[in-house]
């Protein structure tokens, strides 16, 4: 059960410390597609006025970098320092924004809530990502 829980809590925060790196990325570059404007519409599902700024893509890799850290400790993968209640009660609330991500956008995207270059990623990657992520957090969050 321990090796289990390691397993998932280290696939999990790769996963999300992946996605973290991402955003860091992204505060200074467009990729994986050639333009900022591209980039928005099909990543952020805005218009490249409505890109959020540096500070803000900064403060989501931060939390994204956190929750990684959360997941990693609880599951045993890393040391824990602190109280454990910072671990037992950081985890749900990361499975639970996963869910809630994977969830809204899956519902806004069958809505046709969006633009459609977003709603095409988001109904078939980044969703689907929130959802696998929160099936690989959930044990850990009960363990």
């Amino acid at each position: 059960m321990v090796e289990t829980m390691k397993i998932l809590g280290a696939s999990a925060a790769l996963i999300v410390l992946a996605a973290g790196l991402l955003h860091v990325i992204w505060m200074f570059s467009p990729w994986p597609v050639s333009t900022r404007e591209r980039f928005a519409r099909i990543v952020v599902g805005v218009e490249q006025d409505k890109l959020p700024s540096r500070p803000l893509t900064a403060l989501v890799a931060v939390a994204l970098g956190a929750a990684a850290f959360l997941i990693a400790a609880r599951s045993g993968v890393l040391p824990a320092p602190g109280p454990f209640f910072l671990y037992a009660a950081g985890v749900p609330v990361v499975c639970g924004v996963f869910l809630l991500r994977g969830t809204g956008g899956l519902v806004m995207g069958l809505m046709g809530k969006g633009l459609p270059e977003y709603i095409h990623w988001d109904l078939r990657v980044y969703s689907p990502l929130c959802l696998f992520l929160t099936a690989l957090t959930a044990p850990v969050m009960f363990a």
